[in-house]
Formats: C-alpha cells, sequence, structure tokens
C-alpha cells in the first residue's frame, strides 16, 4: 500500500463514517452469528453423552456413533432426554433392547411417542417417529451421521463459512500496525481450520480417533475469526493519530 504523511492512504482509520458502519454492522452481526452457532454446537452435538459441555464421546456418537446402542437411546440419554421423564424413557429403551417387538408397539410405546415427540418430529419427515418406518430406523445401531447429511453439512459449511471468513478478512486487511505476511497468515487461518473441521468430521465417521481434530478445527477459526474482529472494530472507532504513528507498519 502507498503511503501518505506517514499512514498508509487506506487503512481501517481513514475510512469515511458510512464504510465504517457498514464495516461494523457486518462485523457485529458477524460476531453474534458466531456465538450462535457456538451456542447451537453446546445444545446438541454437546448433550450426545448425557452431559452439557462439547467432549471427545460427543464427537465420537455425533459422526461415528455410539455403537453399543441404538439411535432412540442415544437421543434418549442426550439431548432429547428433558422431554420424557424418567419412566418412560425407561420404557423406550427396554423396548430397544428387547429387539423392538412390534406387539408392544402400540400398546406401550405409541402413546409415549405422541405424548412427548410428536409435536416436533412430525414436522420433520426424516425424523418424523410417530410413523413406524422411521421409529424403526430409530432402534437400530447407532452408526453416528448419515453420509447424505453429512454431504449436505459439509456443502452447506464450506460456502457459507468461507464467504464469512472472506468478508471477515477483507475488512482486516484494512487493518494497520501488523505485519504483512502475520496479517496473511491470520486472513488464511479461519480458512485452514475450517477445511480441518469438516476433513476430520469425514475422518472421524470412520475412525473415532480423529475426532480431537474436530475441536481443533472448529476452536481454531473460532479464535482466528474473534482476533481479526476485534482489531478490526477497535481500530475503525478507537484508535487515534499517535496511536496509528506508533503501529504503522511496512
Amino acid at each position: 500500500m502507498k503511503k501518505k504523511d506517514g499512514l498508509y492512504w487506506l487503512n481501517l482509520t481513514k475510512l469515511t463514517l458510512p464504510v465504517k458502519v457498514l464495516f461494523t454492522g457486518y462485523l457485529l452481526i458477524s460476531s453474534i452469528g458466531l456465538f450462535a452457532a457456538a451456542v447451537l454446537i453446546l445444545l446438541t452435538h454437546g448433550m450426545y453423552d448425557g452431559k452439557f459441555g462439547i467432549s471427545i464421546e460427543d464427537i465420537v456418537y455425533s459422526y461415528y456413533g455410539n455403537r453399543t446402542g441404538s439411535k432412540l437411546e442415544k437421543a434418549l440419554h442426550g439431548s432429547m432426554k428433558p422431554y420424557a421423564i424418567e419412566e418412560e424413557r425407561k420404557i423406550l429403551i427396554e423396548w430397544v433392547r428387547k429387539g423392538a417387538p412390534e406387539e408392544e408397539l402400540d400398546r406401550k410405546i405409541m402413546p409415549i411417542i405422541k405424548k412427548r415427540c410428536a409435536s416436533c418430529h412430525s414436522q420433520m419427515p426424516e425424523l418424523d417417529i410417530t410413523k413406524r418406518k422411521v421409529l424403526k430406523k430409530f432402534t437400530e445401531i447407532d452408526k453416528g451421521i448419515s453420509i447424505k447429511r453429512l454431504t449436505l453439512l459439509s456443502h452447506v459449511h464450506l460456502f457459507g463459512m468461507s464467504f464469512l471468513f472472506m468478508l471477515i478478512g477483507f475488512v482486516f486487511s484494512f487493518s494497520v500496525g501488523i505485519n504483512r505476511f502475520l496479517k496473511s497468515v491470520l486472513i488464511a487461518t479461519p480458512f485452514v481450520f475450517q477445511f480441518i473441521d469438516i476433513l476430520a468430521w469425514w475422518l472421524t465417521k470412520f475412525f473415532p480417533w480423529f475426532a480431537w481434530f474436530v475441536i481443533v478445527g472448529g476452536f481454531g477459526y473460532f479464535l482466528a475469526s474473534g482476533i481479526m474482529i476485534l482489531i478490526s472494530l477497535y481500530q475503525l472507532w478507537f484508535m487515534e493519530e499517535k496511536e496509528q504513528n506508533a503501529w504503522l507498519v511496512d
């Protein structure tokens, strides 16, 4: 970048007010979106082992599955635990472990399913366990996420997250006081960790010991994005002229 009067001619501190407002709005909304994504992960993946918070077991159960039991058992011990009382969960789990006998389905199982699950699951055809065919799939051994759904999630995240990181990096590229090489590394970091994260999903689907890389990938791009957002917001609104000169790096 060219310099003018000892400062870069174009940087976050020198932008016009409308552009500052535009960049700030995007960064703030992106921050809320990233925070909401983290909360969603805690409330979904983070409950697969029945305990709040992300663990290696949560990741393994999500992608590889808990192959000591059925999908229904995993849900009843994890994310669906609050939606049924202890006695009802016990009845459902015992029914699955007995081989899900048909003769008990209408008499013991369906009344609980319709009472506790229908209001939400009936809105999602693939998860509508009020239908016998769908319920039967949930009584099978839990082998984690399906290849079809994993492909869908990979597709959505690769396009959506890369676009998010590109725009955060674009705003951050106008920051001052950061060595060009370090700035370039920081801009590239979310993309690298996103690739690690999604590649680890697929590897964990078949080899559970790769679950660590899912946590590393997610943590890496959250951290790098957060650093870029905070630096950008600081320089947009709070950086003074004396500090600009002190931070100036060619």
